[in-house]
Order: structure tokens, then sequence, then C-alpha cells
């Protein structure tokens, strides 16, 4: 078992597997983790980190299941990943 990162740090074409949600102390963050467990970021899917906005920023393209999603790094700050 690889050691979890947030989604967040993952670089351009990066593969791994969700390990969690992890919402920071803020309401906004433990709203935010729950959505995004509503839109199939539950843990075992696979995820993609497919690019960066402009700068190597936001949005970030990321690709879970058959879906693609643009976050904001807040929303990926909130999902723990384990690269496979």
């Amino acid at each position: 078992m690889s050691p979890t990162q947030l989604l967040s740090d993952l670089p351009n074409g990066a593969h791994a597997v969700v390990a969690r949600l992890a919402p920071g102390a803020s309401a906004v963050q433990t709203a935010t983790a729950q959505r995004l467990g509503e839109l199939g970021f539950i843990a075992g899917e696979p995820v993609q980190m497919l690019r960066r906005g402009p700068g190597g920023r936001e949005p970030l393209a990321v690709q879970i299941g058959d879906t693609q999603f643009a976050l904001r790094l807040l929303e990926a700050q909130c999902v723990e990943v384990e690269l496979l």
C-alpha cells in the first residue's frame, strides 16, 4: 500500500485511487467533501489528474471513473489518494 497524498498534489497525468475524503476543520470543507462523495469521489475509485489550469493552478481537470471534473484547489485538498 502506497502512502496517501492529496489529490491537489498530483502531477499532470498521474493515476491514483481515492483513499478517503479528508475535510478540513471548516464547515465549507466539510460540505465540499460531502458533495464530492455524492459525485463519486469514494474510497477505491480510480482517479487521474488530467491537467492544471494556467500556471499550474486552478482549475484542476480530473477524471474519476468515466466522468471528468474541473475542481478548485480547495476541493482537491479534501481528497486523499494513493498513487498507482
